[in-house]
């Protein structure tokens, strides 16, 4: 896996000549700090070849004017380099988006084509690009998060037999729980009746705690197959069981809290070797003036990989999406909203190469969601 380390940005944007001015445009230096840190997360996020691609792409971009290639080997040589570059070259944050978006096109990252494009129509509006920025930090009353304040309570279950790797997955979860603020109850090795009667039980103190829970989190690592996990002697339990004890009938110390399920499991035998490169009527009126919740909301799952499809995971370094989990905290913390959180994962996992039995072999992580406002940990 590639890894990519954050950058400092105080104090390498504001150097110009002396006596040159701010370009008209160009905003003040938190706007423009902000766009350089924006074009070197999504340069980051590039693989060497793209990154190479990249450069000679933005050679030949028709937005006046060039870059010059002396600039581009002159200070364009690393990462921060370059977005510094792009950012004092295109002045305007509406000319950088639109040169950004010009070259992620032609590398075929649709991925990454859709903030720019997002923040390209924000810029041409002149609306500050706050508004489209989901961090944590910013937020400032513009989205509807929930409150978290409560006690974080997680259950983690993993299967070790016939899967090596599977004591570092352990590891990683636990530590990412402990920086999430997480309090965890562990079961390891258990056969079907011991889960059931384990994950009861922690469902069972959710609803007795005198406490306020603020939020759920059940981790299932084992072997698999599509809507089941397997045990360690082989039964079977089935995942919308597991997913039903904590609906909002059965989990009223739940209702309106967030529920996330992360499933590190075979979904199926298929393997993905790559590739080169109708609604129901319904009535609105409100009927009813006693206040209803659907059976299952607030629900957020993360599968490792498509329905029918194999999960991978390595002897020594573990499961691909734990340790894709690890890797993206460790860079990143707690800056974004749960969904946000899985799609930087997801962007990871699907633009590393694997080989299983030395042929390739490529994975992408699944969300499904009934969330109805933000997660941020």
């Amino acid at each position: 896996m590639v890894r990519v380390k954050g950058a400092d940005v105080s104090g390498i944007l504001e150097l110009r000549a002396p006596g040159v001015q701010r370009p008209p445009g160009a905003g003040p230096p938190s706007a423009v700090k902000e766009l350089w840190s924006r074009v070197l997360e999504t340069l980051n996020l590039l693989s060497p070849q793209e990154l190479s691609n990249f450069r000679i792409l933005l050679k030949s971009v028709d937005e006046e004017t060039r870059v010059t290639p002396w600039r581009l080997e002159l200070e364009g040589k690393s990462k921060e380099g370059l977005a510094r570059l792009l950012v004092q070259h295109y002045c305007e944050p509406a000319a950088a988006s639109r040169v950004l978006i010009k070259v992620l096109q032609q590398l075929r990252r649709a991925d990454l084509l859709q903030r720019w494009q997002d923040a390209a129509a924000t810029y041409d509006r002149g609306i500050p690009r706050k508004i489209l920025k989901r961090s944590y930090d910013c937020v400032d009353g513009e989205l509807d998060c929930y409150d978290l304040k409560g006690k974080r309570k997680a259950f983690v279950m993993c299967v070790e037999k016939s899967r090596p790797g599977a004591h570092r997955d352990i590891h990683l979860m636990e530590e990412w729980l402990g920086q999430c603020q997480f309090e965890h109850t562990q079961c390891i090795n258990p056969n079907k009746m011991e889960l059931i009667k384990k994950i009861r039980s922690f469902r069972d103190g959710l609803n007795e705690s005198k406490d306020d829970v603020g939020c759920c989190l059940v981790t299932l690592m084992s072997h698999g197959e599509k809507g089941f996990i397997k045990m360690e002697d082989g039964e079977k339990v089935s995942l919308e069981d597991i997913f039903e004890m904590f609906n909002n009938k059965n989990c009223p110390a739940l209702q309106e809290k967030p529920k996330i399920f992360i499933i590190q499991a075979c979904r199926g035998e298929k393997r993905d070797c790559g590739v080169e490169t109708d609604d129901e009527p319904m009535e609105s009126d409100d009927i009813s003036e006693k206040r209803r919740l659907p059976t299952f909301s607030d629900y957020f799952i993360i599968y490792p990989t498509q329905a029918d499809h194999v999960a991978l995971r390595h002897p020594r370094t573990g499961s691909v999406m734990i340790e894709a989990m690890s890797e993206v905290f460790k860079q990143y913390g707690n800056k974004w909203h749960i969904a946000d959180f899985f799609t930087k994962v997801n962007n990871r996992v699907v633009h590393t190469e694997f080989h299983l039995h030395e042929e390739p072999i490529k994975v992408s992580l699944v969300m499904e969601s009934t969330l109805t406002k933000f997660v941020y940990f």
